[in-house]
């Protein structure tokens, strides 16, 4: 039996997947940090397309892109669980629909 090697079209795919399933997280999930993890695998699932097409065309620019992505994500994170943490400290609730107090 042969090792199977995957191709551009497999990780392509699987980048889809995994942004699909994010996308329907966010959209069904009211838990801000499920909703948080979601969105931080969307953001993966561009990376491995950006490395993918990287690959395919034999160009570094996707790697950079990467890089920056990757930048962007840990800023996001740090903000995003600050409130996470904030809001949970106020409320004791990290449901979604509940948070209405930055609202004037």
């Amino acid at each position: 039996m042969e090792f199977f090697e995957p191709n551009a079209f497999t990780y392509l795919m699987v980048s889809v997947i995994m942004f699909a399933l994010g996308t329907v997280g966010v959209m069904i999930r009211r838990n801000a940090i499920v909703v948080f993890m979601c969105i931080e695998l969307m953001l993966n699932a561009v990376n491995l397309a950006l490395v993918t097409f990287s690959n395919m065309y034999d160009d570094d620019a996707g790697m950079l892109f990467v890089f920056f992505v990757m930048c962007v994500a840990a800023a996001e994170a740090v903000v995003g669980l600050a409130i996470i943490i904030s809001l949970f400290r106020n409320k004791l609730d990290v449901d979604i629909n509940q948070m209405n107090i930055f609202k004037w």
